[in-house]
């Protein structure tokens, strides 16, 4: 994935709290924080497990805060640094859907490192990115790619990186055309939970971002290679791989996110679309 060189960069969409608060460690890593997240935050569940709201055992953070306005202007920056890169797709996400959905409205990305305070609570690196739909943000520790390598075996690559990010945008629009209030009468897992189905069209919304990234005006290209990056990416983080790396076994109807082939599967379905309805998860079970 190349960005063109001359597209200007909206620093403001993205917030730099790198090293700015203290937090505490919770959990067991990326990999067990996003299995439970975004399932528990939109459906109810037990968030405690995954959000530090005690404050107790704090630890100072070790990274600085940079200054996006200063460093991130323009695609030639965002080709050169992975902060940057991230803001251009973050800007290029948010055009995106602008354009489809009428009623959009954009939503800030937090970068943090350690821990964050959200509407959701105190979130710490744990729990991998998320959205928080009490204060309409995604949040992101960019060390998140690092384990999305080593913790979850994925090929790492410059759109691996953005299917995060489109995905949890994904979330928003979710936010804003009331799924996620629909899913939140479905306490229940497994494969066709309403929580699996959330997630399965977070990922094909982030296809359908990836369909039309282009015409957005700050990509330049994006490759079959980069598609594939993007794939093995969300196949990485299916249940069915986590839990067999976990916990030695898979338990289908513990599913929160969906499978590696199901998460594939609306990926592409999103990125090859026509339009909305092609992404809505509840109108069959064929997940």
């Amino acid at each position: 994935m190349r960005f063109r060189d001359d597209a200007t960069l909206d620093s403001g969409q993205v917030s730099d709290r790198r090293g700015v608060g203290r937090g505490v460690a919770v959990g067991g890593g990326g990999a067990i924080g996003l299995i439970v997240l975004l399932f528990t935050l939109f459906t109810g569940g037990d968030a405690r497990q995954a959000l530090d709201l005690t404050n107790n055992g704090v630890r100072q953070n070790g990274a600085t805060p940079s200054d996006l306005a200063a460093t991130c202007r323009t695609g030639a920056d965002a080709n050169q640094r992975s902060d940057c890169r991230i803001v251009a797709v973050v800007n290029s996400v948010q055009d995106f859907w602008a354009k489809e959905l009428p009623s959009y409205e954009k939503a800030p990305t937090v970068f943090f490192s350690g821990s964050v305070t959200t509407g959701c609570g105190r979130a710490t690196a744990a729990v991998g990115p998320f959205y928080c739909s009490a204060d309409a943000t995604v949040y992101i520790d960019l060390a998140f790619y690092d384990d999305l390598r080593n913790q979850f075996g994925a090929q790492g690559g410059a759109f691996a990186e953005a299917y995060v990010i489109a995905h949890e945008y994904g979330h928003h629009v979710e936010d804003l055309t009331g799924t996620l209030a629909r899913a939140h009468t479905d306490r229940s897992t497994g494969p066709l939970s309403g929580g699996v189905r959330v997630e399965l069209q977070a990922d094909c919304l982030a296809g359908r971002w990836a369909g039309g990234a282009l015409a957005t005006g700050f990509i330049a290209e994006l490759t079959e290679a980069d598609i594939r990056d993007g794939l093995d990416a969300a196949a990485a983080v299916g249940d069915d791989r986590i839990q067999a790396k976990l916990q030695g076994q898979v338990r289908p109807e513990s599913f929160t996110h969906g499978s590696a082939a199901s998460r594939q599967k609306w990926f592409l379905r999103g990125y090859r679309s026509t339009g909305a309805a092609d992404c809505d998860t509840f109108a069959t079970n064929d997940l």
